[in-house]
C-alpha cells in the first residue's frame, strides 16, 4: 500500500482528505493489508466452515400471532379508502 493506491481510492471514493487525514489513513489501510496477509498464511485444510462462530443453535420464538389486524384504526387517517385499500392518485399516465 503506497499514497499512489490511497489517491487512486480517494479519487475513486471521491472523498477529500487533509494531508493529516491521509497520513493515518495509509497507515491504516497498510496495517489492514498486513494483517491480511497474516490470515493468508493461516492453514485451513480441514477446518470445516462456519455459520456461526459458536456451535450453538439460534433460539427462536415461537411462530404464534401476537397481534389482531386493526385496519380500520390504521386506515383512518387515510384520505380515501374503499373495500380496505387505500386509494391514491394515479401518477402515472
Amino acid at each position: 500500500m503506497n499514497q499512489e493506491v490511497l489517491d487512486k481510492l480517494t479519487r475513486l471514493a471521491q472523498l477529500a482528505l487533509a494531508p493529516e487525514e491521509a497520513r493515518l489513513a495509509l497507515a491504516d489501510l497498510r496495517a489492514i493489508v498486513t494483517l491480511i496477509d497474516e490470515l493468508q498464511t493461516v492453514d485451513t485444510d480441514g477446518v470445516a466452515p462456519l455459520a456461526h462462530p459458536l456451535d450453538m443453535e439460534q433460539p427462536l420464538r415461537a411462530d404464534a400471532v401476537t397481534e389482531q389486524p386493526a385496519r380500520e384504526r390504521y386506515q383512518a387517517g387515510a384520505p380515501l379508502t374503499r373495500d380496505g385499500l387505500y386509494l391514491v392518485p394515479k401518477v402515472v399516465e
